[in-house]
């Protein structure tokens, strides 16, 4: 089909049960576009538009549907039928689709699945969630270093219909010890009857089982790979980890990140606003909430604590909210900064200092714009105000300065939480932001009142 059917098109073949086009729409369409489209539909349509499609096709594109949808499809299915597909789903899609079923399901399938397919959920599903090991696959092509060159292209021409990739091969010992690595490209432009141990790499970048997720997915973003080989404690090779789940790791990490610097708890998952329900949402975004509203009360004691200075000078309640908004933007830029270089690994906790010394100057810079800004402000809206005698100029200066001030500590603040979060292996993204906004109010007002009552001498 030339072009992509829409929902109501695709129904009105599924009633009319037009085999022959749903079979083309599946068979000529990218399975990815065949999933976003036929996921509106219901499980039973669903089903009903995947037996028309070659079974290949058909577990591309239940690979490409989300966890939810696979489930419940899985409960419209036969038996035979699931045990199909999953025998067809590359062996980390299977492993994870399998986690999520419910026991019972799981039970019924398990019989029905080969040998080596069973070994292989039991291995991926063995590792702890969020690791190297919980997200490699097992579909990766080994050589060994005595094969010359047109033997190991004719051991991949053989096993590449049941690879996931062969662009890269890994070359491993009788103890399937990992020693090196060659490309496809090295293999075709080597003389027929070099061994692949001479033109093998032996500099291999790999990570252990246990290593983080995001690490492994950040070494292949640095260094351009197309698979990144996991190792056990014995270097013994047990996967890979593709360039495309590397990018979906990245992507739910950044979640997992936004999320938590904006203070909401919860598994943090990809795409799923639409199928969490406003209570579990209430739930996830509650708790910060609550906290943060609670520890607002201590910066309504630091204004009780100025009251007298207040009435005395009415002007300077003008300018709070400036002070609040200004400080807090400052210090959410400077924790931005910081929290990403970290997940970047751009920068870690050693390098505290160096990092505190370049946010102060930039601090500084900020503090001198923004002081002269609030002191031209100051002039602009207090008329001839006079305040028991002060002079307005000073206390435009002692306005001026206090926000300078509140510029820098909070700029500092900014970086200082999440370093220090990072320094004793807490999350940097949940505690700076959800502590910041609190902490910088407090601090912003303590300075703001303390500058103004010490710099017009009360």
């Amino acid at each position: 089909m030339k072009n992509l059917l829409l929902i109501p098109e695709l129904k009105e073949l599924i009633s009319r049960q037009d085999s022959q086009a749903l079979k083309e729409f599946g068979e000529t369409n990218h399975p990815a576009i065949v999933a976003e489209l036929i996921a509106g539909l219901s499980p039973e349509e669903i089903v009903f538009v995947l037996r028309q499609i070659n079974l290949q096709k058909r577990a591309e594109i239940f690979s490409h549907l989300d966890e939810d949808s696979q489930i419940k499809i899985i409960d419209v299915l036969q038996r035979d039928e699931i045990v199909q597909i999953l025998t067809e789903m590359s062996p980390d899609d299977r492993a994870d689709l399998f986690k999520g079923l419910a026991e019972e399901k799981r039970e019924i399938l398990w019989p029905a699945l080969a040998q080596a397919e069973r070994e292989d959920i039991r291995r991926l599903t063995s590792y702890r969630e969020g690791t190297a090991g919980a997200v490699m696959t097992s579909d990766y092509a080994t050589l060994s270093p005595e094969m010359t060159s047109s033997q190991a292209i004719e051991h991949l021409r053989k096993i590449a219909p049941d690879k996931e990739t062969i662009y890269y091969s890994y070359v491993v010992d009788r103890r399937r010890r990992l020693i090196g690595f060659v490309s496809l490209k090295d293999l075709i432009l080597a003389p027929r009857t070099v061994q692949v141990k001479e033109i093998m790499h032996r500099d291999v970048i790999f990570v252990r089982v246990e290593d983080d997720q995001e690490k492994a997915a950040l070494l292949i973003q640095k260094y351009d790979l197309l698979a990144l080989p996991v190792v056990n404690g014995n270097n013994v090779l047990v996967g890979i980890i593709t360039y495309d789940d590397a990018m979906d790791v990245l992507t739910q990490e950044q979640t997992e990140d936004m999320e938590k610097f904006m203070a909401i708890t919860g598994s943090h998952e990809v795409a799923v606003y639409m199928r969490t329900s406003a209570w579990d949402q209430f739930k996830n975004r509650a708790p910060w909430v609550v906290i943060l509203a609670l520890l607002g009360f201590i910066s309504g004691a630091v204004v009780q604590k100025f009251e007298m200075l207040l009435m005395n000078f009415t002007i300077l309640a003008a300018f709070m909210p400036m002070l609040a908004d200004t400080g807090g933007n400052t210090g959410s830029q400077s924790a931005t900064m910081i929290v990403r270089a970290l997940a970047l690994q751009e920068i870690r906790p050693k390098n505290l200092l160096r990092v505190l010394y370049k946010e102060s100057q930039i601090a500084i810079l900020l503090g001198i714009l923004l002081g002269m800004i609030a002191y031209g402000r100051f002039l602009l809206v207090a008329g001839s105000y006079q305040g028991e005698g002060v002079p307005l100029g000073k206390i435009g200066i002692a306005v001026a300065l206090a926000l300078c001030f509140q510029v820098i500590t909070a700029t500092l603040i900014g970086a200082i939480l999440p370093l220090g979060a990072a320094l004793f292996h807490f999350d940097p993204a949940v505690v700076a932001s959800p502590a910041l906004t609190t902490i910088v109010d407090i601090t912003g007002l303590l300075i703001y009142f303390t500058t103004v009552k010490i710099f017009i001498g009360l």
